[in-house]
């Protein structure tokens, strides 16, 4: 077992790498961007979603987002994604731009709306939009094809 020394000399060592890295983030960045990355909001998976779907970028980033519709507005949207920061926080946004919107409206969220909420991205993370996007056409097609097959039935 290490000494109470080693202990927090490792604890020390481990903070300051944290902060490193924070700060090299914040260089890169915005807050907005590192705020959705670190608290992203509407984690997770739906029981009965409307819609879903799941869709892997170019960079090989996952996201899957499921989508709940009640009288063609949409009342929750949830989202997990295997990817970075950046995916993470296109998450996020999108899960939060597209509530109380209808499928008409939804359709038209295009990645510079996310850009414009993070505040920019950069070049090589502006594809986390892109996907993000991809991702929420993926599962607004699925809504609408299930609505098809019942409206059949």
């Amino acid at each position: 077992m290490p000494e109470k020394n080693e202990t927090s000399d490792f604890d020390e060592f481990v903070k300051n790498m944290e902060e490193e890295i924070l700060e090299e983030a914040r260089e890169i960045y915005t807050e907005k961007t590192l705020e959705e990355a670190y608290n992203p909001k509407n984690v997770g998976e739906l029981e009965t979603p409307s819609g879903a779907a799941r869709v892997t970028g170019p960079c090989g980033d996952t996201l899957q987002m499921h989508i709940k519709v009640e009288e063609n507005k949409i009342v929750d949207c949830k989202f997990i994604t295997d990817g970075c920061g950046a995916s993470m926080a296109c998450g996020s946004v999108i899960t939060e731009l597209v509530k109380g919107k209808t499928i008409e409206e939804a359709f038209r969220i295009e990645n510079n709306d996310i850009l414009s909420v993070l505040g920019g991205l950069p070049v090589e993370s502006i594809h986390c939009s892109v996907l993000a996007v991809d991702t929420l056409r993926a599962a607004l097609e699925d809504y609408e094809s299930k609505s098809r097959n019942n409206n059949k039935k």
